[in-house]
């Protein structure tokens, strides 16, 4: 039960979850909190603490302050760019293949989002991720070999291939250069 005086958030978060079409599974696996815990919240019946409202505002996209307050606000269209001199960029050993980093620093653990640009013959070798993780190459110049497990395929511009990515896993330039995106899932 709520202490006398304290905000009643649990409509407001069960407000904006509904607004992004998340069910109470969902948005548990986003903030970590459980789902037991997450209805509890929404039905009154707890109060959390500071560190669960955080998790709750950070994966419904919201200001913290809107839950705290207990007002659900019109959000103004927010657009953030990001410049190409900003875009953090890894390079192999090697230097034969450079990883753009497209995706948000705060959405690491849900999934992560590169742009792949192999020079000729240039090759991304990995060891294995955490169990149940998966990678969707989408091969937009070139032609790139993607090897997964004891898998081989050869992936040609336009196409797709997705595999397992807790196993030992590369992809490597076949006959010239070649660029694409890589979107890794877990």
């Amino acid at each position: 039960m709520s202490e006398a005086g304290a905000p009643q958030i649990g409509p407001y978060i069960q407000t904006y979850r509904k607004a992004r079409s998340l069910t109470l599974d969902d948005l548990a696996r986003l903030s970590g909190v459980s789902r037991s815990m997450l209805s509890q919240i929404e039905r009154g019946q707890a109060n959390p603490s500071l560190a669960t409202v955080w998790s709750l505002a950070n994966a419904l996209g919201v200001d913290i302050s809107e839950l705290i307050a207990g007002k659900v606000t019109e959000h103004e269209v927010r657009i953030e760019i990001s410049s190409a001199s900003f875009t953090p960029e890894i390079k192999t050993e090697d230097g034969s293949c450079t990883l753009r980093i497209l995706s948000p620093p705060d959405h690491a653990e849900q999934y992560e989002w590169y742009e792949l640009l192999f020079q000729q013959g240039g090759a991304l070798v990995s060891d294995p991720h955490p169990k149940g993780t998966r990678e969707h190459l989408t091969v937009l110049e070139g032609a790139v070999e993607v090897v997964a497990g004891d898998d081989r395929v050869m992936v040609p511009a336009g196409a797709t291939a997705r595999y397992p990515a807790d196993v030992p896993h590369s992809l490597r330039a076949r006959d010239g250069a070649a660029r694409a995106l890589l979107v890794m899932t877990s």
